[in-house]
């Protein structure tokens, strides 16, 4: 059976969102795993966005234990609850930059001068 969270609504003392949460690797895998920083800070984010409000939804589905598996390794969250929400909330708070800044490509007047 998948272990649940024990983590409370919103974790009251993650550390502000502007902290450093760099990813780190795994010396003896050399994957890449999530440290609790980044962890409570797409947490806090997703808080402060209203994200994490009202939990009174519960999600279900089949997935392949082997995907599981593997994103726990990859990210170091050991719960389903916690790898679940840490997932959906770092697809709700996407700022879809990369798409934006190919949009704007050829955008810009080419007799801007940039200084360089």
């Amino acid at each position: 059976m998948a272990k649940t969270s024990s983590r409370k609504a919103a974790t009251p003392t993650a550390k502000p969102a502007t902290a450093v949460a760099k990813l780190t690797r795994d010396a003896r895998t050399g994957r890449l795993i999530v440290n609790k920083a980044r962890f409570e800070a797409v947490i806090q984010a997703a808080a402060q966005a209203g994200l994490l409000r009202d939990k009174g939804s519960r999600i279900g589905g089949r997935v392949s234990p082997v995907l599981i598996r593997q994103a726990k390794q990859q990210t170091g969250i050991e719960t389903d609850t916690d790898l679940i929400e840490f997932a959906l909330a770092t697809v709700a708070l996407e700022d879809n930059f990369a798409q934006a800044f190919k949009a704007s490509r050829g955008k810009v007047d080419p007799e801007l001068k940039l200084g360089f």
